[in-house]
């Protein structure tokens, strides 16, 4: 592939403990992401979109070993020759629930998946939820890639082992409600900029119960530039990243090569 990467992200309202009312949804904004004058190469979801923070009923609610959700995701990229990244769901596995990624080639191949590492306690998710034990790695059409969940996002060394390992762009899907707008940009622009990678963010809007969830979706280039950002409102986020830009960011400012891990 060239160099130049099409991205949309679907930011959407999540209605919390709904599951069937959000796969609907889903696949009218899917559709909406799908049809435009450029198609974009990938398609990337928001955190938790199939049941929302409905954690006293994630039992009952969450996707058995993720198969609802595969058949649909599986399908679509496949019909439209369309990478995705499936944003993360609650899915039930043998041992517990888990809020995991799935993220499928244009043939509909499961390629990498990654669960949430740092559960939230401030919503709870540790009384809830499993929490992942390995890294978020996958290969983007040809270019290493890293994968955070929301939270992870506040764990700076979570970030910078994913660069060190080659990651050039990194993902998050998320649920980050209201108040906490500037930290959500500021800690994505601080990942971006001192991984000099391009980060690419996407969050759900909307309220469930007394949260409310600001969208803002965004896209951010190695030198910590946003280049697309959402309003509050649903939405597709739209944006062409240029990947040799890495490449030329990190020969310019050599942060890599100037490390001193023995010291730190």
């Amino acid at each position: 592939m060239g160099s130049i990467f099409r991205l949309a992200l679907v930011q959407m309202h999540v209605d919390a403990g709904n599951p069937d009312a959000n796969y609907t949804r889903l696949e009218l904004k899917l559709n909406e992401a799908i049809q435009h004058a450029v198609k974009p190469d990938m398609i990337m979801l928001p955190e938790m979109w199939n049941t929302g923070y409905a954690l006293e009923q994630i039992n009952e609610l969450a996707d058995e070993n993720g198969e609802r959700t595969k058949k649909l995701l599986s399908a679509f990229s496949r019909e439209h020759n369309v990478q995705l990244f499936g944003g993360s769901i609650a899915e039930k596995r043998t041992d517990g629930v888990y809020n995991t990624t799935y993220v499928f080639n244009e043939q509909g191949e499961i390629t990498a998946q990654y669960s949430k590492i740092h559960l939230f306690r401030l919503m709870d998710e540790e009384k809830h939820l499993q929490s992942g034990d390995k890294l978020g790695q996958l290969n983007v059409s040809g270019t290493d890639a890293g994968m955070m969940i929301c939270y992870d996002i506040r764990f700076p060394e979570l970030a910078r082992k994913l660069a060190i390992n080659g990651a050039k762009l990194l993902f998050v899907p998320a649920q980050w409600p209201s108040p906490r707008l500037h930290h959500w940009r500021t800690l994505l622009m601080a990942r971006a900029i001192e991984n000099q990678m391009f980060v690419i963010a996407c969050n759900r809007c909307g309220t469930s119960g007394t949260s409310h969830f600001f969208g803002h979706s965004l896209v951010i280039d190695p030198w910590g530039e946003i280049i697309a950002e959402a309003s509050e409102e649903e939405s597709i986020v739209r944006a062409e990243i240029d990947l040799s830009l890495v490449d030329a960011v990190r020969s310019k400012i050599p942060v890599f090569e100037d490390r001193r891990p023995q010291l730190y």
